[in-house]
């Protein structure tokens, strides 16, 4: 062969090598799952031995794709004998497709794959040419699979097709507004392609929309990235859950604790939208705190977003007077929340949802023309267009870095003692306090009260070491410290503690803890002397959950996560280093002791001679 043709063909291997590494998978189309309601679950003929058809309207096109499913939420197994993927004839009106387009699926190889409980499932890359907001038929034949424990998105705005038996004619079939087991759609893009994924409620999702008309305002904004050509290579991923919260409490996982999958997960995203909370606030009983612990979120989901390199821009919270939501103290909880995205910079940009669409008259109700049925909190098509049509499309072609603002506000208190609750065990691991695993935990980990021994009432105190907690801990000057904890205590049946500082347990404990969601309760305040101290924390009530632990001089108690975990022990500094000038003993239910034990546990109170008392559980083998 000729030198000068070798060279040329292995430059254009060299060059088509290039080109590929240079390709990445993003997102074209999306959905957050969750436990499917009852109401929602798939109708009859159900998916076991069935065949389901469903429809989704892609953002960006490509030619070679992949298909995520999920069984996250299922407490089964879904067994999946095939799958195709085929273009659609409409947006969902009909199950009609272009046969022609149909390409069959593998996983691993296989033809069908079987998702365990809390699973999921990636196809195999496969050549399928879409278009730019073409709408996809993803058409699934099922094995054994249960119809009242679905993974799926009940707010689909898109009519799905159920027929009996492995089928691929759907004439006749039960329609039902709803997917089932779809997750995401990724196409192979270009480097310079990339997504932008949404966190949000119902009004995200697209309540108040055209079913099968694809007019969600997330759509709106998809056509008109699409149409910019600086913009042309921008998927948009809907993550929105109709009655979701931020905090917990709402339909679905809540935010705080789905936002690493739905947000940071996606494939390709370079950009994030966060517009939610009108569900927190609609239910709050303090409107300012609850906003409050909404923005910590936020800061938190900014933070893990920008160590990606991700921007975050954040939407204000669309007005919701005249709905049942409304009261001026959730106003007040709205408006915290709108002055600092329109004010922070730890945001990369803002998008002004409530202005575009408040009735300047009224701003704290949106305009008349814009209603869903009237109920004063959704909107309609007109108004999704106005909201999509209001974003400034030269935000996703920032080049600056993202912000490195870490947080604009004063710290609660720079000198505040942060206690991880799993960092304090127990002896005997595992008896009466047992570790957890929750996203929405600081860490991701906490201690729930096991049931108690004694059946006893009233309950009483602890006398095994591993009943109690022990975190030591030391001041700098004497004065009046607060502890408090960050707990989560569902009912009036699971919400108190026996608690002591520097002294042995006895019957006093904190009560009414009571919250649906962590919460910083006050667990101790009172004067303290410089020196080294004891808390002691004893499981009274089943159930009850304990993340955190905060010491402070500050009487307001913490919010969020609270801050950095610290030593539960700092050295106290004294130019006088006091000695001990008497030293007692006690059992653990509080009786002194005259002789020190050969075995078993202890309690030792030391009095120094600077006045302090130190109190310390030992424990002879």
């Amino acid at each position: 062969m000729n030198m000068k043709k070798v060279a040329l063909v292995f430059a254009c291997l060299l060059t088509g090598g290039m080109a590929l590494a240079q390709s990445h998978w993003v997102g074209t189309w999306g959905t957050a799952p969750q436990l499917v309601e009852n109401n929602n679950n798939p109708p009859s003929p159900g998916l076991g031995n069935n065949s389901l058809r469903q429809i989704v309207q892609v953002s960006i096109g490509g030619e070679r794709v992949r298909l995520k499913l999920t069984n996250e939420f299922s407490t089964g197994s879904t067994q999946i004998k095939a799958v195709e993927l085929a273009i659609a004839k409409t947006a969902g009106s009909s199950s009609e497709i272009d046969e022609s387009s149909t390409v069959s699926l593998t996983f691993n190889g296989q033809a069908g794959v079987t998702m365990p409980a809390k699973g999921k499932a990636v196809s195999d890359p496969v050549d399928f040419k879409m278009g730019p907001r073409e709408n996809v038929a993803i058409t699934i034949h099922y094995g054994s699979a249960s119809s009242t424990s679905v993974s799926g998105h009940p707010g689909s705005r898109t009519t799905s097709y159920l027929k009996s038996g492995n089928t691929t004619n759907f004439s006749n079939a039960t329609k039902t507004d709803h997917w089932y087991n779809i997750l995401a759609l990724e196409v192979e893009a270009p480097e310079e392609a990339g997504a932008v994924a949404i966190l949000g409620n119902s009004i995200t999702d697209g309540r108040g929309s055209t079913t099968n008309q694809q007019n969600r305002w997330a759509d709106v904004l998809s056509r008109r990235l699409l149409a910019n050509e600086p913009t042309s290579q921008i998927g948009v991923l809907n993550m929105g859950i109709g009655g979701n919260c931020v905090l917990g409490g709402g339909l679905g996982p809540s935010a705080s604790s789905r936002y690493q999958r739905d947000l940071l997960g996606q494939e390709g995203v370079k950009w994030i939208i966060l517009f939610e909370a009108v569900n927190d606030l609609g239910g709050a009983q303090n409107g300012v705190q609850t906003a409050k612990r909404i923005i910590d979120v936020y800061k938190q989901i900014i933070r893990e977003a920008h160590e990606k390199g991700i921007y975050v821009f954040g939407g204000t919270i669309t007005p919701f007077k005249g709905n049942g939501y409304y009261s001026a103290d959730h106003e007040k909880g709205r408006s915290t929340i709108n002055q600092w995205i329109r004010t922070t910079k730890m945001l990369d940009g803002v998008i002004d949802f409530d202005e575009a669409v408040r009735n300047p008259q009224d701003p704290e109700a949106m305009q008349s023309k814009f209603l869903f049925e009237n109920d004063w909190l959704h909107l309609n098509a007109q108004g999704y267009e106005t909201m999509g049509g209001c974003i400034d499309l030269s935000l996703f072609t920032k080049t600056d870095p993202v912000s490195d603002v870490e947080d604009e506000e004063e710290p609660y208190d720079k000198n505040a003692l942060w206690i991880e609750a799993e960092d304090l065990p127990t002896e005997v691991s595992g008896t009466s306090f047992l570790l957890k695993e929750d996203a929405t935990a600081s860490k991701g980990k906490y201690l729930e009260t096991a049931p108690q021994k004694s059946t006893a009432s009233p309950i009483p105190t602890p006398t095994d070491s591993a009943d109690i907690l022990a975190a030591p801990f030391s001041v700098s000057a004497a004065g009046t410290y607060y502890i408090y904890g960050r707990v989560l205590c569902p009912t009036w049946d699971d919400d108190s503690y026996f608690v002591s500082v520097d002294g042995v347990l006895t019957s006093n404990f904190v009560n009414g803890l009571q919250t649906t969601s962590w919460e910083w309760k006050e667990f101790y305040h009172g004067n303290l002397k410089a020196g080294e101290h004891t808390l002691y924390i004893g499981g009274r009530e089943d159930g009850a959950c304990l993340d955190k632990l905060c010491i402070t001089i500050n009487p307001e108690a913490p919010s969020g996560m609270g801050g950095t975990n610290t030593p539960t022990s700092i050295t106290q500094q004294s130019v006088h280093q006091p000695s001990t000038v008497s030293v007692e003993t006690y059992s653990l239910s509080g009786m002194r002791l005259t002789t020190l034990p050969t075995t078993g546990t202890y309690i030792e109170v030391r009095h120094m001679d600077d006045g302090t008392i130190l109190t310390r559980k030992v424990v002879v083998h």
